[in-house]
């Protein structure tokens, strides 16, 4: 897992919490242009790889070609450190212009879910990303397996991650957003 600095650890406070306790990391931002506009970004799966240091490509599946309730995808992720993978999705909740979820893997017992919530304030939009890992195995849950004693830091610092990746993702969301406005 990488190093964070000081200043990235300040960003998520330590909790302690193991893989069971399915943790949850959440940020959100204002982006001046409306909550259609918004919406049409984060819900169009493939602008995600070009936003993400990880996600690197995705494809809708079942002929699917926009996000609805049941709609299935693959995504291919790499990582330095964990590697390697592709995983299937499922959008559990796609209500425009106000959220977009989808769980990884088995919808009923995932190994994460990510959301987007969009909030119209004023003549903008309050974007929010969370994710939460679990409950279900995942690539982390080999980590925490091989050492088993340094749990709480792994999960630490793979939800610091993901954060890291979500603000990224919304600072690119929002200069797209308020360009195109």
């Amino acid at each position: 897992m990488q190093v964070i600095s000081e200043e990235e650890a300040r960003a998520v406070e330590w909790t302690g919490q193991v893989y069971a306790d399915a943790p949850t990391v959440s940020v959100s931002t204002y982006i001046d242009a409306p909550v259609e506009d918004v919406w049409a970004l984060v819900s169009d799966i493939h602008l995600m790889p070009r936003l993400s240091s990880e996600l690197q490509e995705v494809e809708w599946l079942d002929g699917a070609t926009a996000p609805q309730p049941g709609s299935r995808f693959v995504g291919r992720s790499t990582h330095p450190e964990l590697g390697d993978w592709e995983t299937i999705s499922t959008v559990v909740d796609c209500a425009a212009p106000r959220c977009f979820s989808w769980a990884v893997g088995d919808p009923g017992r995932p190994s994460s879910v990510w959301r987007f919530t969009l909030v119209r304030q004023d003549s903008g939009t309050v974007l929010e990303q969370w994710a939460q890992m679990g409950p279900a195995p995942s690539g982390l849950t080999f980590a925490i397996d091989a050492m088993p004693e340094k749990e709480q830091k792994i999960v630490f610092v793979r939800l610091r991650e993901f954060e890291a990746g979500m603000k990224a993702n919304l600072a690119a969301l929002k200069d797209l957003a308020e360009q195109e406005k």
